[in-house]
């Protein structure tokens, strides 16, 4: 099918246009799943001849929404441990006392493939509703071969339900499970030797992450995860510095992880390290918000050392329980500080770095896929100043 969208105001975020990269009057032209050219309409080549036309009446086009970090797979819910917090528990607490991860991973490892899935397309939904066309999607829940392959499983069949794309992360290294709370050796064995191989092997997993924190593995403990995934020709991402200074960043730079998450603690010695590595910093305000925490992600450093910087929801049933990305995009503005161009690009452009899939999407750019939000605003900061209130026109997934 090949279709042409004119009269439209449209925020490229391409690299080499300033700002959000707005073209007044732009037209988009699509063939098969991609976008074959952009631009001004009165600049339309001929091959737009014979395109079925859809005038915008000067609506905002952006790239399609891009979630770069979520745990949208999982059994159960926490909110007991909302309550908990509410009193006065703290998450390292509520993790130590057994709730926190171990009790999501109880509910997920009493739940089937049809059950985790089932479970997970009403999330995704209201994703999607918000205009995002790729979406990644960790395992973590699991913590034993089983299961863990099983959460991935279900992660990949979601786009046999839905009109999107799924990116999946192996986080087996997410935390200790009961059965070896005195074994933590016995558990990297069996994430290092038995679970990354088998996941690798099915071809679940499009990257290894971990979670490098005081209640979860050390420096060593992830450096060991990941030297297994760069033999098995995987990329890596980080839960970073969310909670304390471990240097994490500076271990994830050191593998040239493709992203490192949340970054609360991280100091300038490990933004430097990202920089060099062309490391993307994802920003979490949601579970920053959910915890109640205080220390900033340091911005201005990411900015003077011009790291990338992506924002995303961190849907999970505990510290972030948010399926909104257009409330995770208002968050990063005003608890984080970021500008208006910055969350944009954060939500599509850097998210689709963090990912790896620039080249794919990401930017509206002829050769990439014709994913695109079409919108129901004056100007772009509508995105995300509004709470609660969803413009979307339409979404189109791969010129779908």
């Amino acid at each position: 099918m090949k279709r042409l969208w004119t009269n439209a105001r449209i925020a490229t975020m391409a690299p080499d246009l300033p700002g959000i990269g707005i073209i007044e009057g732009g037209a988009i032209l699509a063939e098969g799943d991609r976008i074959v050219w952009v631009g001004h309409h009165n600049d339309l080549p001929t091959i737009a001849n014979g395109a079925e036309c859809m005038d915008l009446d000067g609506r905002w086009i952006t790239p399609g929404l891009i979630d770069c970090h979520t745990h949208l797979v999982h059994g159960g819910d926490r909110a007991r441990e909302f309550e908990m917090r509410l009193a006065g528990a703290t998450y390292e607490e509520i993790a130590r006392a057994g709730g926190g991860i171990i009790a999501s991973v109880q509910a997920t490892r009493q739940s089937s493939l049809d059950d985790l899935v089932a479970t997970a397309l009403p999330r995704l939904d209201r994703l999607v509703a918000e205009g995002v066309t790729t979406i990644e999607i960790k395992s973590g829940y699991g913590l034993d071969l089983a299961s863990e392959l099983t959460m991935l499983r279900a992660a990949r069949a979601l786009d046999k339900h839905r009109a999107i794309s799924v990116v999946t992360t192996c986080l087996s290294a997410h935390a200790v499970p009961p059965e070896f709370k005195h074994d933590r050796a016995g558990y990297l064995d069996l994430v290092v030797d038995t679970i990354l191989p088998a996941m690798a092997a099915e071809g679940l997993a499009d990257a290894v992450d971990a979670f490098m924190e005081g209640i979860a593995f050390s420096g060593p403990e992830t450096a060991r995860v990941f030297d297994k995934a760069r033999a098995l020709g995987l990329p890596i991402k980080l839960h970073a510095d969310q909670l304390s200074n471990l240097h994490g960043a500076q271990l994830a730079a050191e593998f040239g992880a493709l992203s490192v998450d949340h970054l609360e603690y991280t100091d300038e010695d490990g933004v430097a390290a990202m920089a060099r590595a062309g490391s993307v910093a994802v920003l979490l305000p949601g579970a920053f918000y959910t915890l109640g925490e205080t220390q900033l992600p340091p911005i201005d450093f990411f900015r003077r050392y011009n790291v990338p910087m992506a924002v995303a929801t961190d849907a999970n049933p505990g510290t972030s329980p948010m399926t909104s990305l257009l409330l995770a995009m208002n968050m990063a503005a005003t608890l984080f500080g970021l500008r208006i161009d910055e969350v944009l690009a954060g939500t599509t452009r850097e998210a689709a770095r963090a990912l790896g899939k620039l080249n794919e999407t990401g930017t509206i750019e002829a050769g990439k896929y014709c994913d695109l939000a079409i919108w129901d605003i004056e100007r772009p900061a509508e995105l995300v100043y509004r709470l609660g209130f969803n413009p979307l026109h339409r979404r189109v997934w791969r010129n779908r």
